[in-house]
């Protein structure tokens, strides 16, 4: 059970898929960088002091960061510069990310700002980091406003994926970075949702191999999406990365409503649901790809819908989404399974009524 993805972006790295990942890290660690800081959730304090223990002839720092979304403040990246600062931190070191996806987010975009860019190395910890947060580049941190609103495209030299790390997790954390799966599913690789609508009990095991083939299968789709469009430019007028929003827009905007209280995978499930039900109101897909979202999510205990009574409040925060352009919104739909298309600006009154078909 054993995965090597090679992602072929201008500076190509590996992403690693088994047990006892970690052990990469001491190889993959460049041979002048004498100082590693391993910035880490409380959660896996256990883990980060084993990697450092394997960097026994470098200089570790270890930081904890806060649980989840609480790490990414503009506040905690500033003590992360300060202590980098204080412990003498040159452009030749490395910054390793061990964690879920908000951990290796703060990380990632640590290693971006110190100096203009040093490297770093990422130990995702949860389905939704190794498949979601990990790879491909993107970095940052929230701020009161909006999530992810401040950040940098810098990747890393290496991921190191240790499913040894998955058999703690509660089951509500690995169905919840399964909803990142199944949108790589709808978006790019259907039979992710054939695997999973077969068996959804191996699917969510993490014992199962099963499951190891599925985060393989999402981190290829987001390797070969982000080697084509790095930066989320859209070359040659096609969708390119911002087909990884997908459910996003109103994801996040929930997520920001609850105040990151409740799991991204969570909201992106409800976000995936809400997007079906405006591209089949729109005229872009069929009953039968609308009903299969609620099929598909609904059999790993995803939840489909959301509070009624929310929607202007969802709107303002959906107004926030990065792929707004001016005071046009924009949502990644599907016109057809695995063809993902951008609809712009389209009529509150749809919005709405999308809405109000996935409200409580």
């Amino acid at each position: 059970m054993s995965h090597r993805l090679r992602v072929a972006t201008a500076q190509p790295y590996d992403v690693h898929v088994r047990h006892g990942a970690d052990a990469e890290l001491a190889h993959l660690a460049p041979q002048d960088a004498e100082r590693v800081a391993i910035v880490h959730s409380p959660a896996v304090t256990d883990r980060a002091e084993r990697l450092a223990s394997g960097l026994a002839h470098r200089q570790v720092l270890l930081i904890e960061a806060p649980d989840g979304e609480q790490a990414k403040t503009p506040e905690f990246l500033a003590h992360c510069w300060s202590q980098l600062a204080h412990h003498g931190y040159t452009r030749s070191d490395l910054v390793v990310g061990v964690g879920g996806g908000a951990t290796t987010d703060l990380a990632g975009f640590l290693a971006a700002s110190w100096l203009r860019g040093v490297r770093f190395v990422t130990v995702p910890t949860t389905v939704l980091g190794m498949v979601d947060a990990a790879v491909g580049g993107k970095t940052g941190i929230n701020l009161r406003e909006g999530k992810n609103l401040v950040g940098a495209f810098h990747e890393p030299i290496g991921v190191l994926c240790d499913l040894d790390a998955l058999t703690t997790l509660p089951g509500a954390e690995i169905r919840s970075g399964l909803a990142e799966i199944v949108k790589c599913g709808f978006i790019a690789d259907p039979q992710i949702l054939d695997l999973i609508e077969a068996d959804p009990v191996a699917a969510a095991d993490p014992h199962d191999r099963l499951l190891a083939d599925l985060i393989a299968r999402g981190i290829a789709v987001k390797a070969a999406t982000v080697a084509g469009d790095l930066t989320e430019q859209g070359p040659g007028g096609v969708i390119g990365r911002e087909a990884l929003n997908y459910g996003h827009t109103l994801g996040h905007a929930i997520e920001r409503h609850e105040q990151y209280r409740v799991r991204h995978g969570e909201a992106i499930s409800i976000g995936m649901v809400f997007a079906a039900e405006l591209a089949h109101r729109t005229g872009h897909i069929d009953s039968r790809l609308l009903a299969r979202h609620r099929r598909v999510l609904d059999v790993l205990g995803l939840p489909t819908t959301y509070r009624t009574g929310l929607f202007a409040d969802l709107l303002d925060g959906m107004r926030l989404d990065k792929k707004s352009r001016g005071s046009t919104l924009r949502f990644v739909v599907l016109h057809g399974l695995a063809a993902p298309t951008i609809l712009a600006g389209p009529d509150e009154a749809v919005l709405r009524a999308s809405y109000e078909a996935i409200a409580e």
